[in-house]
Parts: structure tokens; sequence; C-alpha cells
């Protein structure tokens, strides 16, 4: 781990290194007092040489006023150093949360992981600019105060060192329960976090069900959980540094009482003395440093840890003869095709069926059923547990994901997008795409009469999620999206059930003409759409039940007959009155 810690320092090698040379020089200049100290108490006054009392002091002040620039450097681009490094490692987890596969993000709550890379970092960044000057200037004026008290008296000198290694017992006696519980303490941030993320996503829902009182309990929960974390995290920082700082008292105890011994003996001058009694501070200031220190110790080292949590999660495992198959022809094939999320439950039992260039699959069945599965199982979010999928006769595990994603365009049900405009939105389907071919593609998608008519017109804020527009608003966003991205390869995961008949229609419509040559998977809510579909998939249970086109399906009397006489029937008839009315 520290080997990695150190990585980090590398790109910034030079700052750092200027940021210890600036905090050694601070520590040399620590110990200017003291030795002026010494020198005023046993020659200068003695003496009666009161011009270079005078020039001592002018030289302290020289040097504290350089000192001074010289703290100013190690604060602000110490700092910084911390900084560059936090953003570093900030990039490296993206990049990472960019390869990591679906199940990561099924297990793990968004939440949790903007714990990781604000909180968690933040303290690592703190831990990387005051962990190395730290202990740098603690070493150098621990070393710097023994041997300069050893000047003075070393007997005393030994007998103060003495208390160092019972100090050093104590810290590790406690360091380790401190680690723990600073360790706890950050899960609980994480929860409380990834409670929030969800109450504030789903503030809409909070009220519309009136469930404010639940959501708070749900809270308090979590911030509870914090609260005793805290305080055991607390109670061993309190012994921690209560008990150091009870054995760093006592070298004052044993300094005054030794040196009042050797004084009554004649061993030590009273000049000596009342060096050795104002140069203690010396040795006991960096001491308390670094007991102070181990808290921040405790947080970063606990931040680095959950960093590396993720940075060492698996990515997903493309294969190493994986190829660009640049623009696909478009062939689909479910070659006994199974597959589970974990252990416990089948999603998907031997599937087959092959979907030729241009044509249309209709996938319909109960829900849970694992239509949404086999459109998760072709861009190949998951990985098959047994069977092949292939597009053009090919293996997808052998195609780049890059390659077999940008051939693959999705329209879901739940649409997805980003804070930004409309334009910002429709440019993600291809982002080297001109302003002409955006708008081509909301006039495809039916959206651009919209769009001109808001004030903004493509420079409109959709807002988070795209919460300032309609539900078909924003399906329509997403399928010029798909436009402009222009793939051989469609799936439309039941892309118009949660819209209004009217709205339906109209997107439906759009989505026909996306649908043009290409070929298309299609999970079925709506009776235009299967009714369209050149082959219909009946999946129940994680199998094919049946598959073929409508009228033959109708002819077999079997479950997709069945389904159609419940669901489809009248709303045929209520579809056929909509577009009466339109037209």
């Amino acid at each position: 781990m520290l080997k990695r810690f150190i990585a980090y320092y590398r790109p910034h090698m030079k700052l750092f290194i200027m940021d210890m040379l600036a905090s050694l020089m601070i520590s040399v200049i620590g110990m200017g007092y003291p030795i002026l100290t010494r020198k005023m108490l046993n020659e200068y006054i003695p003496d009666h040489n009161i011009q270079m009392v005078i020039n001592g002091a002018l030289l302290l002040f020289v040097l504290y006023f350089v000192r001074m620039l010289l703290r100013y450097f190690v604060q602000f681009y110490g700092h910084m150093v911390g900084t560059y490094m936090q953003a570093a490692m900030r990039k490296d987890m993206f990049l990472k949360l960019q390869k990591l596969p679906f199940t990561y993000f099924d297990n793990h709550e968004t939440g949790k992981i903007m714990s990781r890379m604000t909180n968690d970092l933040m303290d690592v960044s703190e831990l990387a600019h005051h962990g190395p000057e730290n202990i740098f200037m603690s070493s150098i004026m621990i070393i710097g105060s023994f041997i300069y008290l050893s000047t003075i008296n070393l007997k005393l000198t030994l007998i103060i060192f003495i208390c160092v290694p019972i100090l050093a017992v104590i810290s590790s006696l406690l360091r380790k329960k401190m680690r723990d519980a600073f360790a706890e303490a950050r899960k609980t941030i994480a929860i409380i976090n990834g409670a929030l993320s969800s109450s504030i996503s789903g503030i809409r829902v909070t009220k519309a069900f009136s469930n404010s009182q639940k959501e708070a309990e749900k809270f308090e929960t979590g911030n509870n959980a914090y609260v005793e974390a805290r305080r055991k995290s607390y109670k061993y920082m309190g012994l921690f540094h209560s008990s150091t700082s009870f054995i760093t008292d006592v070298f004052n105890v044993v300094c005054l009482l030794s040196g009042g011994i050797f004084l009554y003996n004649g061993e030590i001058s009273f000049g000596d003395y009342s060096t050795f009694i104002v140069s203690i501070n010396l040795f006991i200031s960096p001491v308390t440093t670094l007991i102070q220190f181990m808290e921040q110790f405790q947080n970063g080292v606990t931040g680095f840890e959950r960093f590396l949590e993720i940075m060492d999660e698996k990515e997903e495992d493309e294969r190493a003869n994986a190829i660009d198959i640049g623009k696909a022809h478009g062939d689909i094939e479910f070659k006994h095709v199974s597959f589970r999320y974990n252990e416990k439950e089948q999603i998907l039992d031997d599937v087959s069926f092959e979907v030729k260039s241009g044509e249309t699959l209709a996938l319909v069945g109960p829900s849970g059923g694992g239509k949404t599965t086999i459109c998760h199982l072709l861009p190949d979010f998951y990985h098959v547990n047994s069977g092949e999928i292939l597009i053009d006769g090919r293996d997808i595990r052998d195609i780049t994901y890059a390659s077999l994603r940008k051939n693959i365009g999705i329209v879901q049900q739940d649409v997805f997008l980003f804070g930004g405009t409309i334009y910002d939105n429709i440019l993600y389907g291809r982002l080297d795409a001109t302003f002409e071919e955006v708008v081509k593609a909301a006039k495809d998608a039916n959206i651009y009469d919209f769009i001109m008519n808001l004030p903004d017109k493509f420079d409109t804020e959709v807002g988070e999620r795209g919460v300032r527009l309609s539900g078909g608003q924003k399906q329509r966003i997403s399928i010029a999206r798909v436009f402009l991205k222009n793939p051989k390869i469609l799936i439309l995961d039941e892309a118009t059930s949660a819209l209004d008949n009217t709205t339906e229609i109209l997107i439906q419509k759009a989505l026909d003409k996306l649908s043009k040559d290409r070929t298309t998977i299609v999970v079925a809510h709506r009776l235009s759409t299967i009714r369209n579909a050149d082959k219909i998939a009946v999946i129940q249970k994680g199998k094919v039940k049946e598959i073929g086109s409508h009228d033959e399906l109708i002819d077999r009397n079997g479950i997709y007959t069945h389904l159609y006489n419940l669901q489809f029937k009248t709303y045929e008839d209520d579809v056929f009155d909509i577009e009466q009315n339109l037209i």
C-alpha cells in the first residue's frame, strides 16, 4: 500500500522536495532560539557584551522572518501537492469506475461510491501533505534536539529520552483500535451519503406518498450508527491523546527534577540548566506533533484503503484477442444461452433465436421472464454463463467493448439525461457530430418543433436527470440521441410503456423510423410494436416458449394468443381511435 501511495508523489516530486527542504529549514531555524539563549546566559550576559545580545536578537529576527516565508511556502505549495494527488486519485477512481462491470454498480450504492471519491480522498489529500512534512520535521527536530541537548548534558538527556519507549508502547497499543474505529466511522458516513442520495433523488415520490417521516427514520438509523461509530473512535482517540499527553507532561517533571538534582550536585551550571529547561520543548514539541498527527494519519490511511478497494476491483475482462469489427452487418444469434445474476436464481435457460440483419424481433411475456436480461446480454453488460451470442457470426466476447457497443443503440423505458442542455444530451450520441446533424436527429425524433418553441431552444437546461421535461419529451431526446449515433443494431426496452397513449403514438412513429433498416430487438409492451415485428418470441421463466410472426403465433393458439386476448385486443381498438383523432 505504501508503494502505491508514494507513486502519486512522483509527478510532483520537484515541488515535494522543495516542500521538504523548506520544512528542514523551518526545523533548523527553530533551534536558533535555545542556542542563542544558552550563549546569552553563559557568555554574553556574564561578559556584559550587550552588542552581541543585540546582534543575536537581530539575527533571530531575520531568521524568524525567513521562517515566516518558508511556512507560507509549506502551507500553500505543500497543500497543493496534496490537492494534485487527490485530483489524480479521483481521476483514477473515476476512470476505474468506467471500466467496472455492471455487477459492481448493482451491488454498490451511488452515495457510498461518492463518499469514497469525496470525503475519503479529502482525508488522503491532508495525509499526503501533512504526513511526510510532520514525520520529516518531527524526526529532524527529535534527532537535532537529542544532539543539542546532549551537548548541554548527556546524562540528563538520556534520562529524558528513557520516556520515549513508554510513549511508543502506548501509541502502538491504541493505534490499531483507533484505526478500526475510524474505519467503521468511514463506513457509516458512506451509508449516510447513500441514504441521502436515494432520498434526494426520490424526493418527489416521498412527497407524493407523504412519507417524509419514513425517510427521516431511515436517515436517523444511519445517523445514529454514525454517532456510535464516532463515539468509539473518539473514545480511543481520547485514550490515545490523554495517555500520550501525560507522558509528555512527565518529560517536564523528569527534566525539572533531574536537572534540579544535577544543579544541586554541581553537575550542571545554572545557565545550562536554564537552557535545558527552555530547550526541552525542542523535543516535546515534535513528539506532540506526532501524537496529534495520529488521528489524521488514521483517517488518511483508512481513506486510502477504501480508495484501493475500488482500484483493486476486477474490471470488465475484455479478451486479449478481441477485435474492432467496424460497421456491423447486423445479424444476431443467441445459441443455447443460459445466465444467472447469482448462484441462486436462473434467469435464462438455454435460450436460442436468430435475427437477420434489418429484421425486428419482439420479446413478450410476463415480467421477470428474462426479456430485459436478453437486452443486457447483447451489449455484453453481463457475461453469459453458458452458450454464445453472435453478431455477424462472431462471438461478442471476441469483439472489443467499444466496437460492440458502438454498433448498438438502446432506448429504455427509464430515460437518463445528463445535467446540461438539450443540445448536449443529443450530442452525447456522437460527440463529433455537427450542429446540423443534431438538428436532423431532433427532427427525426419528432422533438425539433418542441425545442424551437423553447426560449433557449437547444441551449435549454434539462435539469438533473431531465427533471424539467416531461416523460415523452425526455424519451424523444433519447431517441434523437440514438438517431445521431446511427447504430446498426437497435434495442427498444419497453421504450413507450410509461407514456400516455397519445404521446406513445407520436413516439412510436419516431421509433418506427429509427428501426428502419436496422436489426431491432423490442421488449414489447404495445400491440403496434408486436404486430409489425418480423418475429415474436414469447419468453417465460427464462425460456423461449414460442417464436414466430404474429399471424403464426395466433394460429398456434398458444401462450401468445392467450396474452394477446388478455392484454392487446381492447388496446388495439383504443389505438385505432387515437390514430383517427390525430388524423
